[in-house]
């Protein structure tokens, strides 16, 4: 049995960003009042933005109205924007593995990102159409590691295959690639097989989150590698 389907997280897999978003967050906070650290941001990756903004403004007892995290929602998405636009940070080697991969799977993106700053990224890159589905935060109500995000994903594309007159797509046919451990810990808790990219966090992180395979960089990885490795456990 082979893969078919490969469901990718956004921010420090596709784009390497996770310290700049950090910054950026760190940046804010300050003008509001408070210090984040590396360790309180690392904490928190997998919420989407008006969990983290809610649970950094908890974790100092400052009020915060709704009409304050779109606020800072939109200011933190601007300044992303203004950094990218001078050097767009992809990940080592992801560009060409998406493209090969897209001949050959389903793909997907599943993040807790905001659904503009992930089409702004791809149309500047050209990658939009690899990808057959983009769950973002919009989609859904609960933030990794809860499976919801990937089980989305997985019924868009499983539709979309018993329609095209496929045989039904299996859970255990998704390779999700992640970065980090909440991440990971979605992609298990869908029933999913996981590649772990220490791009943010260390292997043994990713290991102990439920990694079944650990790599430096997507550059390492085409579609025959990806069959090899996870077809064996399928």
């Amino acid at each position: 049995m082979s893969i078919r389907a490969v469901l990718m997280d956004f921010n420090g897999v596709i784009i390497n960003d996770e310290r700049i978003q950090m910054k950026l967050y760190q940046d804010i906070f300050k003008e509001e009042g408070f210090e984040m650290t590396e360790e309180e941001y690392l904490a928190c990756t997998g919420m989407d933005d008006t969990r983290f903004i809610k649970h950094h403004f908890n974790r100092v007892e400052k009020e915060l109205s709704d009409e304050k995290i779109y606020e800072l929602r939109m200011k933190k998405s601007e300044m992303w924007r203004k950094v990218i636009d001078k050097e767009m940070p992809l990940c080592d080697g992801v560009e060409n593995f998406i493209r090969k991969c897209s001949n050959r799977f389903a793909m997907g993106i599943v993040s807790m990102a905001n659904r503009d700053d992930i089409l702004y990224l791809l149309e500047k890159t050209g990658l939009r159409s690899c990808f057959t589905k983009v769950i973002s935060t919009e989609d859904v109500t609960e933030h990794k590691p809860s499976p919801q995000c990937y089980l989305a994903c997985f019924r868009y594309l499983d539709q979309r295959r018993t329609a095209a007159g496929h045989f039904p797509l299996l859970h255990r046919e998704c390779v999700v690639i992640e970065d980090a451990p909440q991440g990971i810990q979605a992609g298990k808790n869908a029933g999913m097989q996981t590649l772990g990219v220490t791009n943010t966090f260390d292997a043994e992180i990713l290991r102990n989150a439920g990694a079944d395979a650990v790599t430096k960089t997507l550059a390492d990885w085409m579609p025959d590698s990806l069959n090899r490795v996870f077809s064996k456990t399928v």
